[in-house]
């Protein structure tokens, strides 16, 4: 049993609760589809086990990120997109135009975070953050 598991079951555990099947696939499916919404990981899951439906796939999400072991992120006015936390702590970058998402480090962000918590008593939750643009490669780009 892999590292991830011992810990996915013993913060499981603590919080009374256990590592169903269920769980256990949508976990797993988070983890590789990178950021997926509800629908999708339903997706990913079904290819495993049909037994999974749409209102345990929103529910155990929910239980997940409580625990801390995906986050949430709006990349856009669809359903919020979830990601693993084994991933880095990440902001995204989203191309209105193409769709392409970009996962950026928060040292990146680190003078503006430093200045708000300075300046505005203020600590960014930097893996919700979500900054809209266009690519400069995609057509139409303004300059």
């Amino acid at each position: 049993m892999s590292h991830e598991h011992v810990d996915l079951r013993s913060r499981l555990r603590d919080s009374g609760l256990r590592l169903t099947p269920q769980r256990e696939l949508i976990l797993a499916a988070v983890d590789r589809l990178g950021h997926a919404t509800p629908d999708e990981v339903l997706a990913e899951v079904r290819q495993h086990s049909s037994a999974v439906n749409a209102s345990t796939v929103y529910r155990t999400l929910e239980v997940l990120e409580e625990l801390g072991l995906v986050r949430h992120a709006h990349l856009s006015d669809r359903a919020p997109t979830y990601h693993s936390v084994t991933d880095h702590e990440h902001f995204h970058l989203v191309c209105r135009n193409c769709g392409r998402i970009v996962s950026v480090g928060p040292d990146m962000l680190q003078p503006v975070t430093d200045r708000l918590r300075d300046e505005q008593a203020f600590v960014v939750d930097v893996g919700h953050l979500t900054v809209f643009g266009t690519c400069v490669e995609c057509p139409g780009e303004q300059a």
